[in-house]
C-alpha cells in the first residue's frame, strides 16, 4: 500500500476489508492492486471497495473525516493508539 503510504499493519486490514466486502479472495485483491500498480487495470469494483476501505482506515474514531483519499493520501493521518 505504498501509494497510501499505509503501515503494514494497516494495508493488511484495507486488504481484508476489500477482499470481504468485495467478496474476493485477499490474494486475488493484493494480486490486482500490484497489477495496478504497475499500470494494468484494475477489476471494475475493486477500485470503490479500495478507496472505501481506506477512507475508513483514515476516519478517526471521532467520525470527522479529516480530508480526501489521495494517491498520496497518508493511511491514517492520526495515532490510532
Amino acid at each position: 500500500m505504498v501509494t497510501f503510504t499505509c503501515s503494514p499493519e494497516d494495508a493488511w486490514e484495507v486488504l481484508v476489508t476489500v477482499s470481504q466486502h468485495a467478496n474476493v479472495k485477499l490474494r486475488e485483491v493484493a494480486q490486482a492492486i500490484t497489477a495496478a500498480a504497475a499500470g494494468e487495470p484494475m477489476p471494475a469494483a475493486l477500485p470503490e471497495h479500495l478507496a472505501s476501505a481506506v477512507q475508513t482506515r483514515r476516519t478517526p474514531p471521532d467520525g470527522i473525516d479529516r480530508g480526501a483519499v489521495g494517491l498520496n493520501a497518508e493511511c491514517p493521518p492520526y495515532d490510532r493508539q
